[in-house]
């Protein structure tokens, strides 16, 4: 869509330096931990943020903005009371992409103070990569998953990777970031739920009889499943392989796996 350039008729003000610097901080991991509030890049995932009941505290757009990014500004009059135009280069200094979007928002981050529930829900062992833990999140959404818990060691659930690669899914679920994963797992056990780990060493998923309640756990693809975890583990399940590949990408293990689950 050609980009024009655009007055909105729900500018509140032009934000001082210090606004500015303060909500670009929010692009570093230690800012966004501290304040609780992470940037979001784009219509589509702003969108799923506000309908899924994320509070947001603005709303930022630079003044080239295409029809449909116009009309999006505009529908948000009802909705955020902070909407403020910045200069093109400052949604660059907000933005994590090359090339970003011309309009972002922040949101607060309450994510841990809602329920964990679901008869299947999805624990992850140091899952680093964010592209890997977006997907997985998008695959729990998916297949109809409530809650996903993230070890300590797991990458951010609210950096800006992990919400591109979660396609606007980390807003639609309960991700969790556990402060005591190990123990989060036990208290599962003792609701009797089946702890069921993914493991090459485990038996053929299309075989495996699940349990009503189930909490499918998914480790760090090169080193695989703690000790810690594997004594806590009912059963370990793997994806039979076919063919030479050393390893199947965990993401896409865990579609294929949940997808078993789910059946």
């Amino acid at each position: 869509m050609e980009r024009k350039k655009y007055i909105c008729s729900t500018v509140c003000e032009f934000m001082t330096k210090a606004e500015i610097k303060y909500y670009a901080s929010l692009s570093q991991k230690k800012c966004r931990v501290e304040e609780s509030k992470f940037l979001v890049e784009g219509i589509k995932l702003i969108n799923e943020a506000i309908n899924s009941g994320y509070y947001c505290e603005a709303v930022f757009y630079s003044s080239y903005l295409n029809s449909e990014e116009e009309d999006f500004v505009d529908s948000l009059r009802e909705r955020v009371t902070k909407i403020v135009e910045v200069r093109r280069d400052d949604i660059e200094r907000f933005a994590d992409t090359k090339s970003p979007q011309q309009v972002a928002a922040v949101f607060y981050n309450d994510n841990n103070h809602k329920e964990i529930k679901g008869n299947l829900i999805v624990a992850l062992e140091n899952i680093n990569d964010p592209g890997n833990l977006g997907s997985i999140i998008r695959n729990s959404d998916w297949f109809g998953v409530e809650t996903v818990i993230l070890s300590e060691n797991c990458a951010e659930v609210f950096s800006p990777k992990v919400i591109r690669a979660s396609a606007g899914s980390v807003f639609h679920i309960n991700v969790v970031e556990s402060k005591d994963f190990y123990n989060q797992l036990n208290e599962f056990v003792k609701q009797e739920y089946k702890i069921c780990v993914a493991d090459l060493s485990g038996e053929d998923i299309y075989s495996y009889k699940h349990s009503k309640k189930t909490v499918l756990v998914l480790a760090n693809e090169t080193h695989g499943p703690s000790e810690e975890l594997l004594s806590l583990c009912d059963t370990k399940v793997t994806i039979p392989k076919r063919g030479k590949a050393e390893s199947l990408n965990v993401a896409n293990a865990s579609a294929i796996i949940l997808s078993e689950l789910t059946n």
